[in-house]
């Protein structure tokens, strides 16, 4: 999903470019459900290993186009910097890897509430990690969240562990991605390098005992997952170019545009089962994020209403000095 680090505009205005950046990641993400289909037969792991594999190239070819290099020759010298993108590396795999075999399991709608719920457990994570105090109408949404996933267990007689594992490994992933003093591509780029390694030791593996489907099978699971690489690359870095020219508003309402998409299309187009219980979870997910949102919209309205009187006051005081 989502690009963590991306930066917020510093005039604090949204830009139609910026809008249509994100849009496009966001309709991109949310149509990768139907790839993920496609791809149903070839186990999630080799899956994963060449979504790893085959986004190198392209990002990397992104960073030298637009010149950007240096900040990946710096992190290779850093020692730390090299820990943390292990670690934030590793979260992203579980995060994908949860992804695709859900999906591939019939599964599509415990993912769209995953990321329906993951903004919300970001504001726990903060409370948690960093002592932030949640507003009440924060603590309202996750109280409502809460509920949503214990309507779930008890109807299921067990955890939604699908949507839970995509929440935490997405919310940690964010959580310590901002640790990392790199661009978003460039971070991505560190990233998938890391992880290539073993990606590409697996894939031979898998081809060396005739259980790989890179070219033991046919043409099309050979393009299908040669294609895994742009899926994976193409909107994160599309969506990390948009988000620098959005306003961090903007960007929280346009990020439930993916999960929802992938919520209609698991019930009118997979057909999943779609019970009373995971009528009543949504609809308390909904609410929750109806509430999270309009506080957020009310917030941020209030901050440039203060920011736009303050440049009027100074604009008065140098009127008068003059």
């Amino acid at each position: 999903m989502a690009e963590p680090n991306a930066k917020q505009p510093a005039e604090n205005t949204d830009s139609a470019r910026g809008f249509a950046f994100a849009l496009t990641a966001y309709l991109l993400w949310g149509f990768l459900p139907f790839f993920m289909k496609a791809v149903a037969h070839i186990p999630a792991p080799e899956v994963v290993a060449h979504r790893i594999v085959w986004s190198v190239p392209l990002a990397g070819l992104v960073l030298l186009w637009l010149g950007r290099t240096q900040e990946i020759k710096t992190a290779l010298r850093s020692p730390r910097m090299l820990k943390m993108a292990t670690l934030t590396a590793a979260l992203i795999t579980v995060n994908w890897g949860i992804y695709v075999w859900a999906i591939g399991a019939g599964r599509a709608i415990e993912t769209a509430l995953g990321y329906y719920i993951n903004p919300l457990f970001s504001i726990f994570l903060g409370a948690l990690l960093l002592k932030e105090r949640p507003s009440p109408t924060q603590m309202v949404a996750i109280a409502l969240a809460a509920l949503a996933v214990a309507v779930l267990a008890f109807d299921a007689g067990g955890l939604p562990w699908v949507s839970i594992g995509l929440c935490i490994s997405w919310g940690f992933y964010a959580f310590f991605r901002k640790t990392l003093p790199i661009g978003p591509n460039q971070g991505f780029f560190l990233e998938v390098l890391l992880l290539s390694v073993p990606a590409i030791g697996y894939i031979i593996w898998l081809e060396a005992t005739g259980q790989g489907h890179f070219g033991d099978t046919n043409m099309t699971d050979v393009v299908l997952l040669l294609s895994c690489g742009l899926v994976t690359a193409v909107p994160l870095m599309i969506y990390a170019n948009g988000a620098k020219l959005l306003r961090l508003s903007t960007i929280g309402i346009m990020q439930y545009i993916a999960p929802t998409m992938i919520f209609v299309i698991a019930v009118f187009v997979f057909h999943e089962p779609f019970g009373a219980a995971k009528l009543i979870a949504f609809a308390l997910i909904w609410a929750a994020l109806f509430i999270y949102s309009g506080a957020m919209l009310v917030e941020s309205r209030a901050r440039r209403a203060a920011d736009s009187g303050g440049v009027v006051h100074l604009a008065r005081q140098g009127s008068r000095a003059g």
